[in-house]
């Protein structure tokens, strides 16, 4: 992070914490009373400490990007297991053989998006992935391709897992709390793509469409790559039918095939920037 022109004249935390490394060993500087409470993890770990960690893993990647300038940014979801194009043999099933397809599209997207951006005098349109394998590798690849940076927000899983290698390592991040990362993802999104993917995806897909349908959070594209897939797993049609959600609920989004007709889509979008005052069928 940058260092900041100090606005007092204080001893700086950092000096402390270093000479506090430096004290002589005794019965009492051993004592974890003694340590200094913000470099006392196991103190930090407290459950009383909880709203002080979720304060930190918000303010941490917020002030990060503030200082890579990041203006605003396209988010990527889609599926850890779509393989890459050249890897679909290994694929565990047939449907994820002929996803693979849209792995090349992510990686085109995210290339078309960043060339776009890097025209702007600021960091717009900058990718934004899970920063894992599978569609948010491709994404963080296109990026990298046309000579701009990417976001990763990983989080901690209880299996062995790591960033992908194309994330911008300056702008990787890792997460303990859902809630937190899931911020994160929107707090500077103009658009959102989907690609076909399992529960995670998912998730994020209906957050993101419930935010804008009850008014929470301003229209933005939100972009579903792959009508067929998307049309298989969810009867939208079905929804609107039951009265369960509104039609007009099903303009939120819209279905796409290709990374040019994502882009357009996003030049052209109905309502953009705007919040819903009513909710329709309500």
């Amino acid at each position: 992070m940058t260092e900041h022109k100090r606005a007092h004249p204080f001893r700086h935390s950092v000096e402390d914490r270093e000479a506090s490394h430096h004290i002589p060993d005794t019965p009492q500087t051993r004592s974890p009373t003694y340590a200094l409470a913000f470099d006392d993890t196991d103190f930090l770990q407290r459950e009383e400490l909880r709203p002080v960690r979720l304060q930190l893993e918000l303010l941490k990647p917020e002030l990060v990007m503030n200082e890579a300038g990041i203006k605003s940014t396209v988010v990527m979801f889609g599926g850890a297991r779509i393989p890459a194009p050249r890897q679909k043999d290994s694929a565990r099933t047939e449907t994820l053989r002929d996803l693979s397809k849209y792995y090349d599209e992510a990686r085109k997207f995210a290339r078309l998006l960043t060339e776009e951006g890097l025209k702007t005098p600021e960091l717009e349109k900058v990718v934004v992935t899970g920063g894992g394998p599978g569609v948010m590798e491709a994404g963080s690849r296109g990026a990298l391709d046309a000579g701009g940076v990417s976001i990763g927000l990983n989080i901690v899983l209880p299996h062995e897992q790591a960033p992908n290698e194309f994330v911008t390592p300056e702008l990787c991040f890792n997460f303990h709390y859902f809630a937190i990362r899931k911020m994160h993802f929107l707090m500077r999104a103009e658009a959102i793509a989907v690609f076909p993917g399992g529960f995670g995806t998912l998730d994020e897909l209906f957050e993101s469409l419930t935010l804008i349908q009850t008014g929470r959070m301003k229209q933005i594209p939100i972009l579903l790559f792959g009508r067929e897939f998307w049309e298989t797993i969810v009867n939208w049609d079905a929804l609107a039918d039951a009265g369960t959600i509104s039609p007009d609920d099903l303009k939120l989004f819209r279905f796409v095939e290709t990374a040019e007709e994502a882009m357009a889509a996003m030049e052209n979008w109905a309502g953009k920037g705007e919040k819903r005052g009513v909710i329709p069928g309500r």
